[in-house]
C-alpha cells in the first residue's frame, strides 16, 4: 500500500503542488508514495497543472490505517476527519504549527517562508536530486499565488531565491506576467455557485474553543464581484449557521490595490473591531495592505479569542 501525501481540505495551488512535488522526491529517494487531495482541484490549480502537463492528484476522503505525509497545513481541522487512525510519518509546511500530534518521531520541514513548495524545493537541493521541469513549473506557479506575486506580507527573500531557480529550469523567465494570468483564472466568478466561491480557498479554525472560519479570493479588482457581493454575505452568514461558528468572513483580496475587503458574519462584530482597530459598517471592512490570511487576519484574531 503507497504511502500518501496531501495538503488541507478545499485544497489550493501550493497544497496540490506541494504534494506532487513532495511525493516526486520521495519517490526518487526510494520510498512507495503518491500524491493525494482532499478536494477537487479549483480553477487556478486546474490551470497550473494543464501548463505543465501534469496529472492531477487522486482525491481521497478517508485516510484510516494509511501512513501519510500532511503538506501545507498542520491544524486537525483541515485535516481528514480520520487522521487520527492514520500514521503520519512527517510535515513539511510554511504555516504555524497546528494541534495535530503524533505517537511517534516525525520527519518535519516547517519553514516561516510563504509557500510550501519553497520548502520542497529547498528540500530537493540538500537531498541532491535534480528537479524536473514540469514539477518546477508547478512549484514556481504555486509561490507565485501564495505569495501574490511577492506582493504578501508573507514573501520572503528565500521564496524569491527559489523562484528565480525553478524559473531556470521550467524556462518562464516573465513572472509577473505568469502571476497575472494565474491570477485571472483565479479571478473569473462567471458561473461559479456562490457556496463554491466562498469555500474556493476556505479554512476553519478553533479559537479557544470558539468556531472561525475565513475564506479569500483573491481578485485582479474588486469590480469583479460587485454583482454578487449581496450574494457573498448572505452565504457566509448561512455557512455559519450550518457551522455554529461564533463567526465566518470572506476576505476579497484585491492584488493590485494590495488591499483587503473584509465581509463579516459574526455574533460579535466588537471581535473585529478590537482586532482591526476599525468599525465593520453593514457587516464589511476595508483593511488597506492586508494581503495574507496566515500573517495578517488570523494570528490578530487568535489574540483578541484569548
Amino acid at each position: 500500500m503507497s504511502t500518501l501525501v496531501f495538503g488541507h481540505k478545499n485544497p489550493d495551488t501550493d497544497s496540490v503542488c506541494g504534494a506532487i512535488a513532495l511525493a516526486d522526491l520521495k519517490k526518487k529517494l526510494g520510498e512507495d508514495i503518491a500524491p493525494a487531495m482532499q478536494g477537487e482541484l479549483n480553477p487556478e490549480s486546474t490551470f497550473v497543472l494543464n501548463k505543465f502537463g501534469v496529472a492531477a492528484p487522486e482525491v481521497v476522503t478517508s485516510y484510516a490505517g494509511k501512513d501519510v505525509y500532511l503538506v501545507d497545513h498542520s491544524d486537525l481541522a483541515q485535516s481528514p476527519d480520520d487522521l487520527a487512525d492514520a500514521n503520519i510519518l512527517g510535515i513539511v509546511d510554511h504555516h504555524k504549527l497546528g494541534d495535530v500530534t503524533t505517537g511517534q518521531p516525525l520527519e518535519c520541514w516547517i519553514w516561516p517562508v510563504g509557500c510550501t513548495c519553497t520548502v520542497v524545493a529547498s528540500m530537493y537541493k540538500y537531498f541532491d536530486i535534480e528537479i524536473p521541469k514540469d514539477i518546477a513549473g508547478i512549484m514556481l506557479c504555486a509561490i507565485l499565488s501564495d505569495t501574490v506575486i511577492f506582493k504578501s506580507a508573507t514573501c520572503t527573500d528565500a521564496d524569491k531565491e527559489v523562484c528565480a531557480k525553478l524559473s531556470e529550469i521550467c524556462g518562464e523567465s516573465d513572472l509577473e506576467a505568469l502571476g497575472i494570468e494565474m491570477f485571472k483564472v483565479k479571478s473569473a466568478v462567471d458561473g461559479t455557485p456562490i457556496r463554491e466561491l466562498v469555500l474556493r480557498d476556505y479554512k476553519d479554525f478553533n479559537m479557544n474553543g470558539k468556531g472561525v472560519g475565513c475564506g479569500q479570493l483573491e481578485l485582479v479588482d474588486l469590480s469583479i464581484v460587485d454583482g454578487i457581493k449581496a450574494d457573498l454575505e448572505k452565504d457566509i452568514r448561512d455557512l455559519k449557521a450550518e457551522k455554529g461558528h461564533h463567526t465566518v468572513l470572506l476576505m476579497l483580496t484585491d492584488i493590485m490595490k494590495e488591499g483587503t475587503e473584509l465581509l463579516i458574519a459574526s455574533d460579535d462584530e466588537a471581535v473585529i473591531e478590537s482586532t482591526f482597530g476599525i468599525a465593520p459598517v453593514d457587516g464589511k471592512l476595508w483593511l488597506p495592505g492586508i494581503m495574507s490570511r496566515k500573517k495578517q487576519i488570523i494570528p490578530d484574531l487568535e489574540k483578541t479569542f484569548k
